[in-house]
C-alpha cells in the first residue's frame, strides 16, 4: 500500500503541474530517471506507448506507472491522471466568472509559459537518447517539413518514422 500511495503522489505531483500532458515529463524524468528507477530509453518507450494509444495526451503516465510497478503502478498513475480533471472543474467555473480580471489573466499566461519551459527541459534529454545517428536526424527534419507544409496528422508521421527505422534496423 505504501508503494502504491508513493507512486500515486509522484504521478499526482506530475499531473498537477502539467496542463498539456507532456509537461509532466520533466518531473517524471527528474523523479525516475535521475534517481535511476528508469532509464531515458524506458521513459521514451513508455511515452511512445502512451502516445500511440487513444486518449488524452497525458495517458503515457499510465505506461510509466505500468513499467514501474505493473498493474498497481498503472492504476496509481491513472488515478493521479484523473484527479486534476476532477479538481479543475470548480476552478474553471471560478475562472469563467473572473477571466477578464487582470490578475487571473496574468496567472493563466504565467502557467502557460511555465508549461512551455517545462516541456522544453524534458525534450532535450529525451531527444539526446533517441537521436543516435544521421537517420533519426533526417527523419525529424523530414517529419517537421511534412507537418508544416502538408498538415499531416501526427500519428501518420509516427507510423512512417517507425516503419523507416524498422527498415533501417533490419538492413543493418
Amino acid at each position: 500500500m505504501t508503494q502504491f500511495l508513493l507512486l500515486y503522489l509522484l504521478f499526482l505531483k506530475a499531473t498537477l503541474s502539467s496542463f498539456s500532458g507532456m509537461t509532466a515529463l520533466p518531473i517524471l524524468r527528474e523523479e525516475l530517471v535521475v534517481t535511476q528507477r528508469l532509464t531515458d530509453r524506458q521513459l521514451n518507450t513508455a511515452v511512445v506507448v502512451g502516445r500511440l494509444t487513444p486518449g488524452p495526451k497525458g495517458s503515457y503516465i499510465v505506461s510509466v506507472g505500468q513499467m514501474l510497478d505493473g498493474w498497481r503502478g498503472a492504476l496509481a498513475a491513472w488515478l493521479a491522471l484523473v484527479t486534476p480533471a476532477l479538481l479543475v472543474l470548480p476552478l474553471l467555473h471560478w475562472l469563467g466568472k473572473h477571466a477578464k480580471s487582470p490578475g487571473p489573466k496574468r496567472a493563466l499566461e504565467a502557467v502557460m509559459l511555465g508549461s512551455a519551459g517545462l516541456s522544453l527541459t524534458a525534450v532535450v534529454p529525451l531527444a539526446q537518447d533517441a537521436i543516435d545517428g544521421p537517420v533519426p536526424v533526417l527523419l525529424i527534419a523530414a517529419a517537421a517539413l511534412i507537418f508544416v507544409r502538408a498538415k499531416v496528422e501526427t500519428i501518420w508521421l509516427i507510423v512512417a518514422g517507425a516503419a523507416v527505422m524498422l527498415g533501417v534496423k533490419m538492413l543493418n
